[in-house]
């Protein structure tokens, strides 16, 4: 059986989901990096079945639902019941939170790419960028990351409308193909 309308309503939420995604995303100032170019989905249709993927990097579900601190975490972040947390440490180990802001071996990380660099107060000094990824690393173990729910919002929002829009769709593949059975 065709169901050339079901696909286009699949279609058509799958689009609405990314592209609303990617406007939250801009909206929160963190447009146009990996994770928002990173957005899309995949549609598969097979027997009987109906596949519908939503891909990202893997760091956006820690984006969406943020990571509770040690000490405090953002209401928001409970509020998305964020089942992540930090380990025992924040350090520089292999894929340490402060090697990901700064990683001083390769001289790349969050940090370099934002090329910002804060003062000492007292000397008037710029602080070295291990300080501030020491610093920052120190900071977000302790409060955590802010969830935004930029993914989740239209994925929701969308899903309340799509029953119905494909019931509708599958009602008229069905009639499509009673009709066509008619004619032959």
């Amino acid at each position: 059986m065709s169901t050339k309308n079901l696909d286009k309503i699949l279609e058509k939420y799958a689009d609405f989901v990314v592209e609303q995604s990617k406007k939250n995303l801009a909206k929160n100032k963190k447009g146009g990096g990996a994770l928002y170019n990173s957005i899309t989905y995949d549609l598969r249709t097979e027997t009987n079945i109906f596949l519908l993927d939503f891909l990202m990097e893997d760091y956006g579900d820690f984006v969406d639902r943020g990571v509770q601190g040690m000490t405090s975490t953002y209401p928001e972040t409970r509020a998305a019941l964020s089942p992540f947390k930090y380990g025992k440490s924040y350090g520089t180990g292999n894929g340490g939170l402060t090697n990901a802001i700064y990683n001083p071996k390769t001289k790349t990380g969050w940090l370099k790419k934002k090329k910002f660099q804060w003062r000492d107060r007292k000397t008037g000094r710029f602080l070295s960028y291990e300080t501030m990824s020491y610093l920052i690393a120190r900071s977000i173990y302790q409060k955590g990351l802010k969830a935004n729910l930029f993914f989740t919002k239209p994925f929701e929002k969308g899903l309340k409308e799509l029953p119905d829009e494909m019931l509708e769709a599958f009602s008229l593949d069905i009639e499509t193909q009673i009709i066509l059975g008619q004619k032959q």
